[in-house]
């Protein structure tokens, strides 16, 4: 009897969805017939973060006819970095493609973006030049976030928050995404060493269904933006960070105690004032001192953490084809 060969995935599409009933079964007839058509080996990976809709019954019912297309449902909602997180740990291709789930990204550039990381990248980040969304709503709060994240990150993309993006598989199963860090993969790739370029891809008006994105995600962008800046400059060594808060604040309160020194010699400040001056002094130091501990502990962590890989977020329920 002969030995029948599995094939070796090269491309896992990964796609976040949420309350996308109506255009989850478009999205999955378009992705198979831009993947056919390209003849590469690939598998499709949804993942329902906690839609209230009958997103993830359709998924169901889709899977049951697919061998292609596995199914990654949360219980709850926790986000676009979380479901490609969980998209990243199940996907076997040696490329690995994520894009939104709400037709606005074109299956047609799956194959494109491929190529172009074939050619020595190591992600290829998706530019929607032509993008077909509001101006108030969506371009500008857009246009600030990519200004700070290139400002940030010296990686100089011009579109940040497009989804529609390859990456090699090595890269993306070494990093860890929370918050809105689903954005700033290609700026944690660069500690990484990784070969990064972009590419115009189309860009398609939302046809069912309502945008999960609304100016707020700007602030959160903007706080997980100053988390990530913090990263790229002391992640492997923090104690610097908080060596230098320490610095600040002890000396601001050694210079403080020569000043209530000098004031009790001289006799210029009233008890209350000096009680004051004493309490202020004692905040100082023992802020100066909080930070060194902050720093050793987080010094600590970094170095374990060079030794463990935890997981960040628990997967409830699957379905596999």
């Amino acid at each position: 009897m002969a030995k029948q060969t599995v094939k070796k995935i090269e491309v896992s599409v990964v796609v976040p969805v949420m309350n996308e009933e109506e255009n989850v079964p478009i999205l999955h007839e378009k992705i198979h017939t831009s993947m056919d058509a390209w003849g590469r080996e690939y598998e499709i990976i949804i993942v329902d973060d906690g839609s209230t809709d009958t997103t993830f019954e359709i998924l169901e019912k889709l899977a049951e006819n697919d061998h292609r297309l596995k199914v990654v449902k949360f219980l709850g909602n926790y986000g676009q970095s979380a479901a490609m997180a969980a998209g990243f740990e199940q996907a076997k291709g040696e490329v690995i493609v994520t894009m939104d789930g709400d037709l606005q990204n074109d299956p047609k550039d799956i194959p494109v973006v491929v190529e172009k990381l074939h050619e020595g990248y190591d992600v290829v980040s998706g530019w929607r030049k032509n993008r077909k969304d509001k101006l108030i709503i969506r371009k500008v709060p857009s246009r600030i976030a990519n200004y700070l994240v290139r400002r940030t990150t010296r990686v100089n993309l011009h579109d940040t928050g497009c989804s529609l993006k390859a990456y090699r598989r090595d890269l993306v199963k070494n990093i860890r995404l929370y918050g809105e860090f689903h954005r700033f993969i290609p700026a944690l790739g660069r500690i990484e060493g990784a070969r990064i370029t972009e590419m115009v891809v189309d860009h398609h008006e939302r046809r069912f269904g309502e945008s999960k994105y609304n100016i707020t995600r700007t602030f959160r962008v903007i706080m997980d933006l100053t988390t990530l800046n913090l990263l790229l400059k002391h992640l492997t060594n923090p104690v610097h960070f908080f060596g230098a808060l320490t610095l600040i604040f002890n000396s601001i309160g050694i210079l403080s105690l020569l000043g209530f020194l000098f004031a009790w010699i001289t006799k210029t400040l009233t008890p209350d004032e000096m009680n004051i001056q004493a309490s202020l002094i004692l905040l100082m130091l023992a802020a100066g001192a909080n930070f060194l501990f902050f720093g050793l502990i987080a010094e600590m962590v970094v170095r374990t953490g060079e030794k463990r890989d935890e997981r960040l977020f628990d997967i409830t329920d699957y379905g596999d084809a």
